[in-house]
């Protein structure tokens, strides 16, 4: 279970001071597929960060099943068991994908191992297991080797900040597939999306709201997404994605 209490994170602007985070307390249980929505700087991003480690709350204190993990860095949180996908994934010129897998698990995976991550995320494996992390890889290809990397990794928390920024169409539906079956086969981890696309949204077990550093509204999918239909909490993804790329697969 992770627990935020009274969490806050303020950034300076010139001569004055902005408010992300404001007196936030959020209960995330075991077992469970929680979307994080809201409008455009409502602290969504910011969150996200503050729970992977990589931006320090101000204020407040951050527990991972009852240990406090405020002071541990995003490496020590990463031993801990919390992963992180960021909005544009890494590129690692020179590591290949099964060096990636590798680094992940933190073991050496044997190949047939590594091959099944990558099927799990519709990746065919041959296609891609000695393939660079570079630039020659589509936004839709790397956004589904990261998944496999946080797979690989077998977390408590798997935390993605915004996983539809810069794909088209076509790999967004795919990715939808993939967090369906993610949800299918959780037992005690949990996922946690900072999304506000409709089709994420509507497979949630919970949604929480966040507008302005705080949490409006928090509860059961199939109540709150009636209640945010049509805002910008929750948006189709076909007015919002990228045009079809030339190498998504």
């Amino acid at each position: 279970m992770l627990e935020l209490r009274n969490i806050s994170y303020t950034v300076d602007e010139g001569e004055n001071s902005k408010d992300i985070i404001k007196n936030l307390d959020l209960t995330i249980d075991n077992g469970k597929f929680v979307v994080i929505t809201g409008p455009n700087g409502g602290g969504k991003s910011t969150l996200a960060k503050i729970i992977a480690g990589i931006v320090t709350p101000d204020e407040g204190q951050i527990l991972l099943d009852g240990e406090d993990i405020t002071s541990l860095t995003i490496t020590e949180r990463a031993r801990k068991g919390i992963g992180f996908a960021f909005q544009q994934p890494v590129k690692f010129k020179g590591i290949k994908v099964i060096d990636l897998l590798r680094i992940a698990a933190g073991k050496d995976l044997k190949i047939p191992e590594a091959c099944t991550y990558l099927s799990e995320v519709g990746l065919c494996a041959r296609d891609y297991i000695n393939r660079e992390v570079n630039g020659s890889l589509s936004g839709g290809e790397l956004k589904r080797i990261e998944i496999a990397t946080v797979l690989a990794r077998k977390t408590k928390l798997s935390l993605f900040d915004e996983p539809e920024a810069g794909i088209d169409l076509w790999s967004f539906q795919n990715l939808t597939r993939i967090f369906e079956k993610m949800r299918k086969d959780m037992e005690t981890g949990s996922i946690v999306i900072i999304s506000h696309q409709e089709r994420i949204l509507k497979i949630a077990d919970e949604i929480i709201v966040l507008a302005d550093g705080k949490v409006t509204k928090k509860g059961k999918g199939s109540e709150i997404l009636p209640q945010i239909i049509g805002t910008d909490s929750a948006v189709d993804a076909c007015s919002m994605l990228v045009p079809e790329e030339g190498g998504a697969k």
